[in-house]
């Protein structure tokens, strides 16, 4: 076959699929959409069915919320039909949880298609107020006075609380004892109680102990600061340069996911997040409404798995 019939020929073919991903995007979806969640009742679940409802109408469709663990639903998307009917909305331990098994039970990048980032939260770097510390700065002088007399507590491994706070203290330079919780109501009474004496928690989980006063906040996590909490700085403007890391949660489909399907829901997710109902209602929840492209998740996604094996190569965090 001559060069140029070979040419002709893929271009045969890329009108044929772009074809077919038009009929497919003209005909979408013609039966109800499952979306998988975590535990019912928990945030993950709330913002599935607000996003279900949102969307439900736009898409002429039921949006069915099916609540199962974290690594069983992952596992069930990642083996479903590329179809556009089964996603999941998940937050950071679903693709930073597997870098901390030595058996992951899928690939996040390689198993699963990209929708959208739907919102995202800071975490807030939060002591107890016997702690003799209100900045950044004051926190990593007394942990680098006292090394290893300060204890943190976090979530379980790979939760965007887990990971701020080992990435602080690797870039801090600090020794501060980490004590792992699958509490979180039993995290939330130590660190109240004074037995857990700093922590990278959620605006939902700390905000009202923080307003009350029976916590004190230091400063945010992610790069620019956070309407949750205006007066506060973040971590890297004091006293960490670089440092970056926040809560966030997304919708995946499953890989092989036509394009077309994938810019459907995508548009209609980011189209319902923005408007101002959706915002004041997720800001009143503890994050921000984002409605990101396919694009602009999947790369975040990736970033955050490097920047995390890295963190875990550097410092020798266990994977289990």
């Amino acid at each position: 076959m001559s060069p140029k019939c070979s040419v002709s020929k893929a271009i045969a073919v890329s009108f044929v699929m772009l074809a077919a991903n038009i009929a497919v995007a003209q005909t979408y979806p013609t039966k109800p959409i499952r979306i998988m969640d975590g535990p019912i009742g928990g945030a993950s679940d709330y913002f599935a069915r607000f996003i279900g409802q949102g969307i439900s109408g736009p898409l002429g469709q039921q949006v069915i919320i099916e609540n199962r663990s974290g690594i069983i639903a992952g596992q069930l998307v990642s083996q479903a039909a590329p179809d556009g009917y089964t996603l999941i909305l998940a937050a950071g331990t679903f693709w930073i949880g597997p870098l901390f098994q030595a058996k992951p039970p899928y690939d996040p990048v390689n198993d699963f298609s990209p929708i959208t980032i739907t919102n995202r939260s800071p975490n807030v770097l939060t002591v107890h107020p016997s702690l003799p510390v209100k900045t950044v700065k004051e926190l990593i002088a007394l942990a680098k006075a006292k090394p290893g007399a300060l204890n943190g507590s976090t979530g379980s491994n790979g939760g965007s609380g887990h990971i701020a706070f080992e990435l602080f203290k690797s870039m801090a330079g600090i020794n501060v004892a980490r004590v792992a919780y699958t509490n979180g109501a039993q995290e939330i009474a130590d660190l109240l109680s004074g037995q857990m004496q700093m922590t990278f928690g959620t605006a939902v989980e700390l905000s009202p102990h923080i307003k009350s006063g029976r916590l004190r906040a230091v400063a945010v996590s992610t790069a620019q600061p956070s309407a949750l909490f205006p007066s506060l700085p973040t971590v890297a403007a004091s006293g960490v340069p670089g440092y970056e890391y926040g809560s966030m949660t997304a919708v995946f489909a499953p890989a092989k996911t036509p394009a077309a399907i994938i810019n459907r829901l995508s548009q209609e997710i980011a189209r319902f997040l923005r408007t101002p109902e959706a915002k004041e209602n997720l800001l009143s929840r503890g994050v921000e409404a984002v409605g990101s492209t396919p694009e602009e998740l999947g790369n975040t996604v990736k970033s955050e798995i490097a920047k995390v094996r890295k963190l875990i190569k550097d410092t020798g965090i266990k994977v289990e």
